[in-house]
């Protein structure tokens, strides 16, 4: 018995020394691979009733808001995003919104192209990931003609969808396309006249642009909805299928940290100070009431989500959508 006792000690102490002995071993060999520093695809699906939309990513832009916001101290700037857990220059996503109706593809918007740099123009690839290629894209509904909106109609000197047509509001089209516009314009304005007379040339030759006035129906399912201030002929696009609705709001809010707080804020790049303000309360105003789904060009990507009065009465929250794996449509 006793020499049974010694053997099993004997063993426990080779095991223990095993143990630590390989606790020991070199496991640089299973940490050495390379990160990656690259996200995925920037594309998200849902189902609005029977209409798939997806959201692109077209990249994201630091933007100063403590300089381009205006109606606020920068000291309450600095605070508003202090809290959201955000630093400045904020950064801000540029997205675009491709429906499918099942019967017509329509994208909204185009995004910034080779305009503004490497970190934005990103939209055709992340249609492609999508699964989808340019040449399906039936129409391009465009909600104003800044130029991180529309930059991305050309590509290498082309129609980037040489199969789409271009629709927007008449009055959007009307000013930005006119020279005299352009020379009253601010400086950092003019860059969008520049950009729009490029990119719409191609269509215009193409016979591929179409102007409305105000509401108009886009195809069954999608309609536009006028919203001027923050430019003269800017845009909500609507889309409806089954109860269920989903309104893309364009440029009515480009601070997410800020604005929903106090919607009276604006930022420099409003055409109409005081439009832009009306239009914005009322988005925010509508939404609340209503329950519908939102998605905006720079709310953070994928930008989908809903409006709620804030708990206080004072101003609005934005509640994202709630991340989910599940297919849509089933």
């Amino acid at each position: 018995m006793i020499r049974t006792h010694r053997f099993a000690r004997a063993c426990l102490a080779g095991a223990l020394a095993c143990g630590i002995a390989a606790a020991f071993v070199p496991v640089s060999t299973f940490a050495s691979a390379p990160m990656v520093h690259t996200q995925a695809p920037g594309y998200y699906r849902l189902m609005v009733g029977d209409v798939e939309v997806t959201a692109l990513n077209d990249g994201t832009i630091d933007f100063p808001m403590d300089q381009l916001l205006i109606g606020i101290s920068s000291e309450q700037i600095a605070a508003a995003y202090r809290k959201a857990f955000q630093t400045l220059p904020a950064e801000s996503s540029m997205n675009q919104f491709l429906v499918n109706t099942g019967a017509k593809l329509v994208l909204v918007d185009a995004g910034a192209g080779s305009f503004y740099g490497p970190t934005l123009g990103n939209t055709i690839d992340n249609l492609k990931a999508a699964g989808y290629s340019p040449d399906q894209v039936d129409e391009v509904v465009i909600t104003h003609m800044h130029a991180d909106h529309i930059g991305g109609l050309l590509r290498n000197g082309e129609r980037a969808f040489p199969n789409a047509t271009i629709r927007l509001d008449k009055a959007e089209y009307d000013f930005w396309m006119n020279p005299a516009n352009r020379a009253k314009a601010p400086e950092g304005v003019r860059v969008s006249f520049d950009v729009a007379q490029k990119v719409f040339a191609p269509y215009i030759a193409a016979g591929k642009v179409q102007v409305f006035k105000g509401a108009a129906e886009i195809a069954p399912g999608i309609r536009a909805v006028a919203a001027p201030g923050h430019t003269p002929g800017h845009s909500f696009y609507v889309v409806e299928s089954k109860g269920a609705s989903l309104v893309l709001w364009g440029d009515v809010v480009h601070s997410a940290a800020v604005q929903f707080r106090d919607p009276f804020v604006r930022i420099a790049w409003d055409s109409d100070n005081h439009e832009a303000e009306r239009a914005r309360e009322a988005a925010f105003a509508d939404a609340a009431k209503n329950g519908y789904m939102i998605g905006a060009a720079h709310l953070p990507f994928p930008s989908f989500g809903h409006v709620a009065r804030a708990e206080d009465g004072k101003g609005y929250v934005y509640v994202p959508l709630n991340y989910t794996q599940n297919r849509p449509g089933r």
